[in-house]
């Protein structure tokens, strides 16, 4: 897997959790405005127009009541997954019922198996596909109705 196709998986599960967000969970309108600085800074960031995208981070964060999720979500983005880890440890020390940050810790390592996996460390890989599946487990106790995707590959393997 090349890195663009970990960043195109990661995209495709924030685009999976804003949606859950969005559409079925009850969010506050300033939830929703803070989301929608938050999409408007990845949209301008993957433009290269990282000034917008600092700006409309910012903005998010003003609103957001746990930004430590979206500060993670940004170093992911960044590929600094070390950094995301440590942000969203620290949001599930804040409230260990998120399953956003459980699902955002799994995608990453995932992430991390498949480069195991090319670099013929399949031992390696095995513990890190081990670890997503669990924090894939909490994130889905906790929000049975998301992640439908992840599901269909808790199943297959």
């Amino acid at each position: 897997m090349s890195k663009n196709s970990g960043n195109n998986f990661i995209d495709q599960t924030f685009t999976i959790i804003a949606s859950t967000i969005v559409k079925i969970l009850p969010a506050s309108d300033r939830e929703k405005q803070a989301f929608n600085y938050y999409r408007n800074g990845m949209s301008a960031q993957s433009e290269g127009e990282y000034s917008i995208a600092l700006k409309n981070y910012y903005q998010s964060l003003r609103l957001e009541t746990d930004p430590y999720d979206y500060i993670g979500l940004l170093h992911t983005n960044n590929g600094e997954h070390d950094r995301a880890l440590e942000y969203y440890h620290q949001a599930l020390e804040r409230n260990p019922a998120l399953p956003q940050a459980l699902n955002n810790i799994a995608v990453i390592y995932h992430y991390r198996a498949e480069q195991m996996l090319e670099f013929n460390r399949p031992d390696l890989a095995e513990l890190l596909f081990t670890k997503a599946e669990d924090y894939w487990k909490l994130a889905i106790n906790l929000s049975p109705t998301s992640y439908l995707e992840v599901q269909g590959w808790l199943k297959m393997r």
